[in-house]
């Protein structure tokens, strides 16, 4: 069968353009933005378990709130993108999210906070849930990977903000003020990311509905990436909820600013995940979903032994792997869906940050009952899933484009 090149593929950005320089920097923007907002109060947890009275499973519903609510949105966003645009829905998102999270530190109440967090989750789904399926519509194919990983990189940058900057900000001057000096930052990203982004060029409107959710999830290679991300996030999630709580306690014992410094090990990711995107450009995506998987595994025993060097590079290793995994595996979703990119690549996300809801909190149940060593079995059994789904996929044949949208 003749295989046809996608119509508008000269009119995507190539590696090495003006254009997709300015892609790369407004996703990195809205990378930064997104997960400064969304992962906020995760270092915060400890300092809002003493505030408020509540216990460590409990407080982590302040981003289990957020991360559920925007997996319950982000397949709604999708399909209202696949109609109204990608650009126009990810800027009005940014923007709300900015506004509701300066609404935080005014908060009277512990259950008033998560009810905030809860809007402000379905107000960050439109970035995430568009993003990807923006760059599989204007990024050409041969540099699709490394522009993901890029993408993934913002939002590995982002996340360390999001918990550096409360963390510093609280010992100085409250929890109410760390809240308050994130939301501002975020604001501030938000407008970058408006400034930056390029118009769409190679988009289509089209009435994506229930059928084309069946599909995507009538193809058991998308099934496979969906359960990978899913426990990918699961895990990391776990990890990075409940290691403050060992940090301050027995035998560490170390201060709340130097514990917010373990969210410095997410700069491994920054570096990992384009690195992984552009090799899997080059040599395949199983092998280094594979390779991402196990180094995750090694670094995950390596935080076992109650010694602080060993154990912070232990979490620097499991935090590389796992951005790497989830930049692949991220990024092989557009280039396996046909049709209905953006809600193909919102069904991974649904997954995913599911994966971080309820995940995240059925790890506190670990750590309340077995400490450490339970947590670290947890997120194990985890990613032994991951491995297993990636066995049997395969990197997608070529396919005929589709045509034109009516």
């Amino acid at each position: 069968m003749l295989v046809t090149s996608p119509p508008d593929l000269d009119l995507r950005h190539r590696r090495g353009s003006r254009g997709l320089r300015r892609v790369n920097l407004a996703l990195f923007a809205a990378g930064l933005t997104t997960f400064m907002s969304l992962y906020s109060t995760q270092a915060l947890l400890p300092v809002l378990s003493r505030v408020f009275g509540v216990s460590p499973t409990a407080s982590s519903l302040l981003v289990s709130l957020s991360t559920g609510a925007l997996a319950l949105a982000v397949i709604p966003v999708s399909s209202l993108s696949e109609r109204l645009g990608r650009t126009r829905v990810m800027l009005v998102s940014s923007v709300t999210a900015a506004v509701l999270g300066l609404l935080l530190p005014l908060s009277p109440s512990f259950p008033l906070l998560g009810l905030i967090r809860a809007a402000q989750g379905i107000a960050l789904a439109g970035v995430p849930a568009v993003a990807m399926a923006y760059l599989a519509d204007e990024v050409h194919p041969e540099a699709l990977g490394g522009a993901m990983g890029r993408y993934i990189a913002g939002n590995t940058i982002g996340g360390l903000l999001g918990r550096l900057i409360p963390g510093f900000v609280t010992d100085l001057a409250g929890w109410r003020w760390a809240l308050g000096v994130t939301a501002a930052g975020a604001l501030l990203l938000t407008l970058a990311f408006w400034a930056l982004l390029p118009p769409s060029r190679c988009f289509r409107p089209a009435r994506a509905g229930q059928g084309s959710l069946l599909r995507h999830l009538r193809d058991p290679g998308l099934r496979r990436l969906y359960l990978i991300g899913l426990v990918l996030m699961a895990g990391f999630v776990t990890v990075y909820n409940y290691l403050g709580y060992r940090l301050l306690a027995a035998p560490f014992g170390l201060p709340e600013w130097l514990t917010g410094l373990v969210f410095l090990m997410y700069l491994a990711g920054t570096f990992s995940s384009p690195a992984a995107g552009s090799l899997a450009d080059r040599i395949g995506r199983r092998p280094v979903v594979y390779g991402a998987f196990a180094l995750a595994a090694v670094g995950l025993l390596a935080t076992l032994p109650d010694t602080l060097p060993v154990m912070g590079a232990g979490l620097l290793v499991f935090t590389a792997g796992f951005f790497a995994a989830h930049s692949v595996a991220s990024g092989w979703v557009g280039r396996r869906a046909v049709g209905g990119k953006a809600q193909a690549s919102a069904l991974y996300l649904f997954a995913y940050y599911g994966g971080s809801s309820l995940g995240g909190s059925a790890g506190g149940l670990a750590y309340e009952h077995g400490r450490w060593p339970a947590t670290v079995g947890y997120a194990l059994v985890l990613l032994a899933i991951g491995a297993l789904a990636a066995r049997r996929l395969t990197e997608p044949a070529a396919r005929p484009a589709e045509p034109p949208a009516a």
